[in-house]
């Protein structure tokens, strides 16, 4: 079966009160249109017609996958918006989505029940419903109960303004996804009229049209409502973000890892995290990071775009598009700026600032140090209050520290330069030349004590 994909992208979403497209907000670091394509394309959608309107501009800006983006340059209703990507489906067999650019809860599954649902009862148009307790605002489901099947087929989708006391107490509700047969969508939606308060072409009028052509319509319920949940304001962004969150953090504790607060632990869709790793309160874990197995993760601590390697520790650190090889200490308070690597059984500890630099295996920064633009070897300590002078006003510039190096408290590495291998770099130094292998470097002021002179001194002080 040939598989399409229309999302109704169009609208306004003024009660977001925003410049940025309603459908381009993010629920955990995904933008609520690119979770839908993401899931249309698990289920090997064949073509992707995105219907846009307000700001279309950024929404073409924003999606980078191969999508058929059609304008509705006036917003005269669902129907309409559909309307628009027909010419895209002219001469295709096969079976068409229709769902809403809100709803990115829905998950790939279910959409692909649907799909399946649709094919075997043989329908000609299908709608996903849900029950709701508190229907209020949603339209009615209005099915015909003395078919054979015990649910019966839908005959009308029924608005909540134009629905009688008695449809008002039906709990099943749409969801403003449909599945249709292509032939029949497209013979049947110019029938639609606009014969309402607001002179807009419904698309759930479509289901009446089709009872009309004695062409069947099914219903299929969603198990789990919260998938249908749109999102028209602030608030039910910050609710849909809640779901989904407690979805990601349940996948992972049942994929073995430990979250020892879910409900204030932050990680986002495509993170990918390893058996046996601990996470504590706090976390924010962003973007496409990897983290390994055994890994613990401490509370308040930042990761985005990174590679964390096996048992690594991290205490409320900060680290960014960078790698941490395995059995690595990290923090408490370090950050791990862009670019950096930190190779297998190195430490960096608390308040140090790797920048676009690579430490070593079994190399240490301990404390109070920046390494930027550095290359650092293997088994090199770095001693308390380092700093690599990598800018010059104009450039940045390289140091290269080899291996078995030492490098004394204190110290000014001014780049560029070289610190060879199997050397020492006395405390209190500005190296501003390289320093051969196996050699000390010694770059200070020699010390001149004064006999006597400091009561000298505070005695004129107190003066």
């Amino acid at each position: 079966m040939n598989k399409y994909a229309i999302i109704l992208a169009a609208g306004k979403g003024t009660r977001m009160k925003s410049e940025l497209p309603k459908v381009l907000h993010p629920v955990c670091g995904t933008p609520m249109l690119q979770h839908i394509i993401n899931k249309l394309k698990k289920i090997d959608v064949e073509e992707i017609i995105v219907v846009i309107g307000h700001h279309a501009d950024k929404i073409r800006a924003e999606i980078k996958d191969k999508v058929t983006f059609v304008e509705q340059t006036e917003q005269n209703g669902t129907a309409h918006a559909v309307l628009q990507a027909l010419p895209h489906l002219q001469n295709k067999q096969g079976t068409t989505l229709v769902i809403t650019g809100d709803t990115p809860l829905i998950e790939d599954d279910t959409l692909e029940t649907l799909l399946a649902e649709h094919t075997e009862n043989s329908a000609k148009g299908t709608v996903l419903t849900a029950i709701q307790e508190e229907p209020t605002g949603y339209g009615r489901i209005v099915r015909n109960l003395t078919n054979s099947d015990e649910n019966g087929t839908v005959v009308s989708i029924v608005e909540e303004k134009d629905a009688t006391p008695s449809q008002k107490e039906i709990k099943e509700v749409n969801t403003g996804i449909f599945a249709f047969d292509n032939e029949s969508l497209i013979q049947g939606l110019p029938k639609i009229k606009n014969n309402n308060v607001q002179n807009e072409y419904y698309l759930t009028d479509i289901v009446s049209v089709f009872v009309n052509s004695n062409l069947p319509f099914g219903g299929f319920i969603l198990k789990d409502s919260t998938e249908a949940m749109g999102i028209n304001s602030r608030v039910q962004l910050s609710e849909a973000e809640t779901i989904m969150r407690q979805r990601i953090n349940k996948k992972h504790m049942e994929n073995g890892v430990t979250i020892i607060d879910p409900s204030t632990t932050y990680i986002q869709n495509d993170v990918v995290i390893g058996h046996d790793t601990t996470i504590y309160p706090g976390t924010v874990i962003t973007g496409s990071s990897v983290i390994g197995s055994g890994v613990t993760i401490f509370s308040n601590t930042e990761i985005h775009n990174s590679t964390i390697g096996d048992t690594v520790t991290i205490r409320q650190s900060v680290i960014t598009d960078s790698t941490v090889e395995s059995n690595v200490q990290i923090g408490p308070f370090a950050h791990i700026r862009p670019n950096s690597e930190i190779k297998s059984k190195a430490k960096v500890g608390n308040f140090v600032e790797v920048k676009a630099s690579s430490l070593g295996e079994g190399s240490k920064v301990n404390h109070l140090s920046y390494i930027g633009d550095a290359e650092v070897g293997s088994n090199v300590n770095v001693g308390c209050g380092t700093i690599t002078v990598n800018y010059d006003g104009v450039k940045k510039h390289k140091t290269i520290i080899e291996d078995d190096s030492f490098i004394g408290c204190n110290t000014n590495l001014v780049a560029p330069v070289r610190v060879g291998k199997n050397s020492l770099v006395a405390a209190g130094s500005t190296i501003t030349k390289d320093v051969p292998a196996d050699a000390l470097a010694v770059a200070r002021n020699k010390q001149e004590n004064k006999d006597g002179y400091a009561p000298k001194l505070k005695s004129k002080k107190q003066k």
